[in-house]
């Protein structure tokens, strides 16, 4: 069976390897184009997949856009049969509809549960306790198509988005392998999501930009916590510091803890021991900052701002 592998981040890079160690005929590779980086964009920067795929002697297909004439011509060329999709954009029919066995594509939720761009993110601003991988058949609409294997995944109160997104990453690989595998042996059965929709209203995990990751420190404790490590490490949720004395930074949070209690200074006010605790007075206690990052500088420990930091009694955040 001859497939090809579509993906760009670090999250697709492990499914196409634990394909390749199971012995399929990965015969090219589709990415995003290389990125131009440095301060005069005068480097550029090859994606993740197609550093491996390079490494491992597999062609590398980098189209500007899907519907170019002659990238359908060269992927219509290696025949294959089958498409793999992780983590890359949405697909035309022309592409996803060119093998005979169809594409499918991995997803990091519980589908129909936040279709979109950022599902590990949002399942964690809003609180969930599980989440889990899906594979599913390409079709017209994002997300949508019918689903072929789903694998749960619980999710703990202390996660960030990085830790779900190298446990869904391991267990998305095993679940891409299984269904290449039922797919091979003609055993795949997908059924539409419809069947899986309950009454609980459907989560949306749109993309995530700048303004979306400022915190609203009037929300109550949990959901500010859940906002913050549903964020961390990246892109990371940020908020602006008045000092107290008329200068204003910007304060990125990559980790906190909360403290459940009622605080008897208004919300948004800091309330510091000047060494080692910083936090933050909000509805239902207080959100203590651990490791935190001004703008222009390296992330660091709270400890070693407040060494430098001179707040005073009317420091807020907003």
């Amino acid at each position: 069976m001859r497939i090809i592998y579509m993906g760009t981040p670090d999250f697709a890079v492990e499914p196409l390897k634990r394909l390749i160690e199971a012995n399929y005929n990965i015969v090219a590779v589709v990415t995003m184009p290389d990125k131009a980086i440095g301060r005069h964009h005068d480097t550029l920067q090859s994606s993740p997949v197609k550093q491996y795929a390079v490494s491992q002697g597999i062609p590398v297909l980098q189209p500007e856009k899907l519907k170019d004439p002659a990238f359908l011509e060269e992927l219509r060329s290696y025949e294959a049969d089958l498409q793999v999709v992780v983590a890359f954009r949405m697909l035309p029919e022309v592409v996803w509809g060119m093998p005979r066995l169809g594409t499918f594509n991995l997803h990091a939720a519980l589908l129909p549960q936040y279709r979109g761009a950022a599902p590990i993110n949002w399942a964690i601003i809003n609180g969930e306790t599980e989440t889990g991988v899906t594979t599913f058949f390409l079709d017209h609409e994002i997300d949508t198509g019918r689903i072929i294997l789903q694998e749960k995944c619980p999710l703990h109160d202390t996660d960030n988005a990085e830790d779900i997104h190298d446990r869904l990453m391991n267990l998305g690989s095993d679940l891409v392998v299984k269904t290449v595998s039922m797919i091979e042996n003609g055993t795949a059965k997908s059924i539409p999501q419809e069947q899986f929709m309950t009454d609980a209203p459907l989560r949306h995990a749109p993309k995530i930009f700048k303004e979306t990751c400022q915190i609203n420190w009037q929300q109550p404790l949990k959901e500010i916590y859940n906002f913050i490590r549903g964020l961390a490490p990246y892109p990371a949720s940020w908020t602006n510091l008045h000092m107290g004395d008329g200068k204003s930074l910007v304060l990125k949070i990559y980790a906190c803890h909360k403290e459940e209690g009622t605080p008897d200074i208004p919300v948004g006010h800091l309330d510091t021991d000047g060494k080692r605790v910083l936090r933050v007075a909000v509805d239902g206690g207080w959100l203590h900052l651990d490791t935190i990052q001004l703008a222009g500088k390296k992330r660091m420990p709270v400890e070693d701002f407040l060494r430098g930091a001179h707040l005073g009694i009317d420091s807020y955040v907003e």
